[in-house]
């Protein structure tokens, strides 16, 4: 017989492999925008979706020392387009998003329409790295004409989720996991008595095509209009063999991000979300990162400017079909992110 404790591990793990197994590359979040829909129907107040494709839930409504606060985790995955089928039914592809192709030889794809397929090579001179132009997608086909994807057909990474005990490792980990950080969230607040939710007006952002730009969460925070704001997002670790020196690693807590490439985070949100943690006995660490960005930056820079931050999920092998994360780290984000969201804000 299952314990308690058990059945909801059972949970989380069935959550986490139904986000992360759902196709949906940046452009084409339908599907996995009604998955996360009817998660969280029931939880919220309001549920609308905006123009590009955004899914906002909306949970509680703002009082006199309450404020309106977004919380983004993008929903879109990197994936492949096809631009050309040849002859022989061979479809060349561009990147949708960050790709390395290092990481595509033999990988499997799946196609919106349900078509499937499998990453080749052109042969290369010895000790040549290969570049996207020189891979292609092999779905069977023998002839341009019985070819099952067109151009324009969009497909991402086909791998199952893998459970290794301590750690998870998945494609799509790189954001899906934020969105089952952001769900769990709002499970946990919807559980509260009315009471001890907080003043707060919390808009939860499913957000689309940050892999191609953070444009989901630019247009979604132009209309949430947020007091304040931060996302959820994976971040980059420095604790593989030679790997690059980061002071993220697996195991270590939520890390609370200071800066990325595209935006230094409110040092009165680092604050804030430092107490917190402390406050909570959340194990947390400090994230620096050097490469990528997050929808923080579009919350900090909408409209005249909003207090913004992250909080980050430590990940291996970012942007691969093996992402890899810790059970431990993502339950801290979890209870960080409601614990942030449930209390009155003092900046």
């Amino acid at each position: 017989m299952k314990t308690e404790k058990t059945q909801k591990n059972d949970d989380l793990m069935s959550l986490i492999q139904t986000l992360v197994e759902t196709p949906g590359p940046s452009g084409q979040e339908h599907r996995i925008r009604e998955t996360i829909k009817e998660m969280v129907t029931g939880l919220a107040d309001e549920i609308r979706t905006d123009a590009l494709g955004n899914l906002l839930c909306r949970m509680g409504s703002k009082q006199a020392n309450g404020k309106r606060i977004m919380v983004s985790a993008h929903i879109d995955e990197i994936g492949l387009m096809v631009i050309h089928v040849d002859d022989n039914g061979f479809a060349r592809f561009i990147p949708v998003g960050g790709i390395n192709p290092l990481t595509c030889l033999g990988g499997r794809v799946i196609f919106m329409n349900g078509a499937r397929g499998v990453i080749g090579a052109e042969r290369l001179e010895p000790n040549t790295m290969p570049k996207l132009e020189n891979l292609f997608i092999d779905t069977g086909a023998t002839s341009a004409a019985d070819c099952p994807v067109k151009i324009g057909d969009v497909c991402g990474f086909d791998r199952p989720m893998l459970d290794l005990g301590k750690r998870i490792s998945a494609k799509s980990m790189d954001d899906r996991i934020a969105a089952v950080i952001a769900i769990m969230a709002m499970r946990e607040l919807a559980a509260l008595p009315a009471a001890k939710r907080g003043p707060n007006e919390v808009w939860f952002v499913f957000s689309t095509q940050e892999e191609v730009g953070i444009r989901g969460a630019t247009t979604a925070a132009y209309g949430v209009d947020p007091e304040l704001g931060f996302a959820i997002d994976v971040t980059l670790t420095g604790d593989t063999p030679r790997a690059y020196k980061r002071p993220m690693a697996l195991g270590k807590g939520a890390c609370i991000k200071v800066r990325d490439s595209s935006f230094i985070a409110d040092t009165r949100v680092v604050d804030w979300m430092i107490n917190e943690a402390k406050s909570l006995g959340i194990p947390y660490q400090m994230e620096v990162l050097d490469a990528g960005g997050t929808d923080g930056r579009a919350i900090q820079m909408t409209r005249a400017g909003v207090p913004a931050g992250c909080i980050s999920l430590a990940c291996r092998y970012v942007h691969s079909p093996s992402e890899m994360v810790d059970k431990d780290d993502l339950n801290a984000c979890i209870k960080l992110t409601a614990g942030l969201v449930s209390k009155e804000v003092k900046l």
